[in-house]
């Protein structure tokens, strides 16, 4: 990611479009960079807005936990969506797709108060289905994951250059924690002057620059070569798609929909146990990272006040970027599967100890929660990666995209859970015990169970 503002002067058509450049793929890394950190900037901020929101709609805790559970099912659906339909549209098209629906649901987000007070029921629908929209913004990771994937098998080709590839994605994946900074710093500043309303409007705005920029994105050549077969077989030109399918080094066996062969020979272990993993990984993200300021805000968790946790966010996401580049790096020399399950390991340890410390020890608390999420986000910069490179091209948007709705279904399970613990009469502290640190712990235990994938290797099919 090294290109400069005058590489986006003007747009490349007069290369052939088959031909992808260097500069081809640094711009696609910096687009891709800044679409996911906007996607993730609405992501969070809704996260991070929901004990305002629910106070200014008169809803309870468990209420508010309930409607969240709602709004992640529908975000997991149009998540899982979108990758049978990239398979189908390209990576390009994919990803202005998402970044277009992320927006729209910044903007419709802002009027739920004005729906609600005609209707809370209404409203409260209205909600979950602006929210569930914004599941685009989410599967963005899942697209960027398959294109740049793709794009760098064939700039890193080299065994030597393969092995930067990990640490230069987890730059573009750092796009989470730069967002949750962004969106708790938006909160600072823009919810004293109007409201939750005003925070969403602001967040819709970067996604004009990004719909910009990507007339710039070139489809990938994995893609376009796969796409060039599968069309010449479709329509019966049998001798020529063998052709093209042995000179682009391309199996040409049987294919059926790609959803279909995510859970076929190669692909079945990959999808079974990376999409396990995630989904219980993403038991603990919901208790720790979405609803982190109800866990530090509310009086049987950790009892900090509202201004005090989004500073603590702030800080603990700061540190969740160097875990990005940090987990980037070790996947490229331990390998990624590797990496991923010792980190949530240690992960799960940090927030235990963070629930068991002292609730007037501030300094302590902010300690341990940025370690935790230093090792529960900063793996899934080798996580994404891993995944991409666990498929072939005709499922790996759909088997990304199926995985990525997989911790989607985690945060469901947990907004269950966490609701039905804190409807008991529970604590935060108890709920996120059982609900974070032990799911967390358990989906770093069984990635292990994942193919191990030589860094070094570059897949082109």
């Amino acid at each position: 990611m090294t290109a400069s503002p005058k590489d986006l002067k003007e747009p490349p058509t007069t290369r052939s479009t088959h031909d992808v450049s260097g500069r081809d793929v640094t711009i696609a890394s910096w687009i891709c960079f800044f679409a996911w950190t906007f996607a993730v900037y609405d992501f969070v901020l809704f996260g991070n807005l929901l004990p305002q929101l629910a106070a200014s709609l008169g809803w309870t805790e468990a209420h508010s936990t309930e409607v969240n559970t709602w709004v992640t099912a529908g975000t997991a659906l149009v998540a899982f969506a979108i990758g049978p339909i990239t398979d189908k549209i390209g990576r390009r098209k994919g990803i202005l797709v998402a970044v277009a629906g992320a927006a729209v649901a910044s903007l419709l987000t802002a009027t739920v108060g004005w729906v609600y007070g005609i209707s809370a029921g209404l409203g409260l629908v209205f909600l979950v289905l602006v929210r569930s929209i914004a599941g685009l913004g989410y599967a963005e990771q899942a697209i960027n994951a398959a294109y740049l994937n793709e794009m760098f098998a064939h700039r890193y080709s080299d065994p030597a250059k393969a092995k930067r590839r990990g640490l230069i994605y987890s730059l573009v994946q750092s796009g989470w924690p730069v967002g949750s900074v962004l969106a708790a710093s938006s909160v600072y500043l823009l919810f004293p002057i109007g409201g939750w309303e005003l925070c969403f409007v602001v967040a819709a705005i970067p996604a004009v620059f990004i719909l910009w920029a990507g007339r710039w994105l070139k489809e990938s050549p994995q893609f376009r070569r796969r796409k060039e077969v599968d069309d010449l077989r479709r329509s019966g030109r049998l001798d020529q798609a063998r052709e093209r399918a042995d000179v682009y080094g391309i199996g040409l066996g049987e294919q059926t929909s790609p959803m279909a062969d995510v859970f076929r020979g190669t692909s079945l272990r990959p999808t079974l146990v990376i999409g396990s993993s995630f989904l219980l990984n993403w038991v603990g993200v919901l208790a720790f990272s979405i609803l982190g300021t109800s866990l530090l805000t509310a009086e049987s968790g950790k009892n900090i006040s509202f201004d005090n946790a989004l500073t603590i966010l702030i800080v603990s996401n700061a540190t969740s970027f160097l875990g990005y580049l940090f987990h980037g790096w070790l996947g490229d020399r331990i390998g990624r599967r590797n990496t991923i399950g010792l980190a949530w390991i240690l992960c799960s340890i940090c927030f235990f100890a963070m629930l068991q410390a002292p609730d007037g020890n501030y300094p302590l608390i902010v300690a341990l929660y940025s370690a935790g999420l230093f090792f529960l986000i900063g793996p899934f910069s080798a996580l994404l990666f891993f995944t991409g490179e666990s498929f072939p091209v005709h499922t790996r948007a759909t088997g990304s995209s199926l995985i990525n709705a997989s911790g989607q279904v985690g945060a469901i399970i947990g907004g269950v859970l966490i609701t039905a613990t804190l409807a008991a009469g529970h604590s935060w502290e108890t709920a996120t015990l059982w609900w974070g640190c032990l799911p967390i712990l358990a989906s770093g235990l069984l990635v292990f169970a994942a193919p191990p994938i030589d860094p070094r290797t570059v897949r082109t099919d």
